[in-house]
């Protein structure tokens, strides 16, 4: 199957989309990990609980474990674009956490150069901006230090740490780090749809100075501070989800 070629909706998705959703959050997962990393997050939030959680499952982990890696970040948003495009037919956000703020993002702006619907706002959290890209300090770990940090983010999903888990997932973690490292773009690249960039105010991966570079991106960029530190977000956090719900209210 060629890298243009559309999968089903259904194998990108962790859930099929209702159809009596007010509104859409897709998250996207960060390196390393796949779907189950929203595992604590409501299926639904926001008023009357209107507001979906989609969750993006990427290929070569989880329940796509034998499908081939997606290659680069734009390689990603090449077939997200196709598969996702049945699902925006009503208010959605994007929200990626570190890493996965880049898949969102080149989604997103995909999604705009084609015509099809555009977020309401792209949430991009704890990331730098793509033109002060790479960065990310698993890039300089061994494998290691990789696995040790695998085995503290199992634990503090409330998994177990299973050896064989934790070589499977390493693997997969090194194929992503190797999108991250190669994935950059030279100057600021203006899109037609808002940003929120959230900073954590425990995180001490990112400074606020440094997510600062996303303000030319778009002509509505805020920056919102949220209690926690780099890994709050995999509890849902009340203030996280307003934050979101706030995006899709706030924009015409």
């Amino acid at each position: 199957m060629s890298a243009g070629t559309a999968l089903p909706s259904s194998r990108w998705l962790l859930r099929k989309p209702a159809t009596d959703a007010a509104a859409r959050v897709f998250c996207f997962p960060y390196s390393g990990v796949g779907a189950s990393m929203f595992n604590a997050w409501p299926r639904r939030f926001g008023p009357d609980d209107g507001i979906e959680v989609c969750v993006v499952q990427l290929p070569g982990r989880e329940g796509r474990l034998r499908e081939p890696h997606y290659g680069t970040y734009e390689d990603l948003a090449e077939r997200l674009v196709d598969a996702l495009a049945p699902h925006l037919d009503r208010p959605f956000v994007f929200f990626g956490h570190c890493a996965g703020s880049l898949p969102a993002f080149e989604t997103a702006r995909l999604l705009a150069e084609r015509g099809l619907p555009t977020p309401e706002r792209v949430f991009v959290s704890a990331q730098v901006a793509p033109h002060h890209c790479p960065h990310d300090r698993f890039l300089d770990m061994t494998d290691a230090e990789l696995r040790a940090e695998l085995e503290e983010l199992t634990l503090l999903r409330g998994g177990l740490a299973h050896p064989q888990l934790l070589d499977l997932a390493l693997a997969v973690l090194k194929e992503d780090l190797d999108a991250n490292r190669v994935y950059r773009r030279d100057a600021p690249t203006p899109v037609p749809f808002p940003i929120g960039v959230l900073h954590w105010d425990g995180d001490p991966e990112v400074t606020q100075d440094e997510l600062r570079g996303w303000q030319d991106y778009a002509d509505d960029v805020t920056f919102p501070v949220l209690p926690g530190g780099h890994y709050a977000f995999l509890k849902a956090p009340g203030e996280l989800l307003d934050t979101l719900g706030a995006g899709l209210a706030a924009r015409p």
